[in-house]
């Protein structure tokens, strides 16, 4: 009798461990509602903005948004590049293939980077606003455009418009607009 109880014990311990490494790997399977997201923060509309005149894709926008959108972009474009660098390097090692991604990302965050500075000085100058402010109004939507693409060719895509916005900007707005934006691609 001790022998079938004592088998009993064991198989009962047993199904309870499986059910519960069963628990722990469809918990971990599943999407948390924290994994998602967070929707980029309200756009702050001040009247104060200048808002983009040219004709094409940011038309009406204001400037520091249309932006930011474009930075946001090609700094995604830039984690892409990098991605696909660290393929080229480690998982299936082709030297030509890396330095040709290291390229494109190295020029994808300078271009970032251009985008960004004009953002921030777009700001400072319609709201008067310091840097580090400017940096907080304006991540959120370039962050929430950036996460929009999911592929090389989708942020290529996207970007298409944003070297018309910066000419349009430095043609308005020589002093916040200042920088050269290298062609990426």
């Amino acid at each position: 009798m001790p022998g079938v109880f004592a088998r009993a014990i064991l198989l009962a311990a047993a199904l309870v461990a499986a059910a519960s490494a069963n628990a722990q790997t469809r918990h971990r399977r599943e999407p948390r509602e924290t994994d998602k997201p967070a929707p980029p923060p309200p756009l702050s509309v001040d009247k104060r903005d200048s808002l983009v005149q040219a004709p094409g894709a940011f038309t009406g926008r204001p400037y520091w948004l249309a932006l930011a959108q474009c930075g946001g972009l090609y700094f995604k474009l830039n984690t892409l590049y990098a991605a696909d660098a660290v393929q080229a390097r480690v998982v299936k090692p082709d030297p030509r293939a890396t330095a040709d991604y290291t390229r494109k990302l190295t020029e994808a965050i300078k271009t970032a980077s251009v985008y960004f500075n004009g953002a921030e000085r777009m700001l400072m100058t319609d709201r008067g606003i310091e840097r580090s402010d400017a940096v907080l109004v304006y991540n959120g939507q370039s962050a929430a455009a950036g996460d929009r693409v999911k592929t090389i060719d989708a942020a290529l895509a996207a970007t298409n418009a944003c070297p018309a916005l910066y000419q349009a900007c430095q043609e308005a707005f020589p002093k916040a607009c200042n920088e050269t934006v290298a062609p990426t691609g």
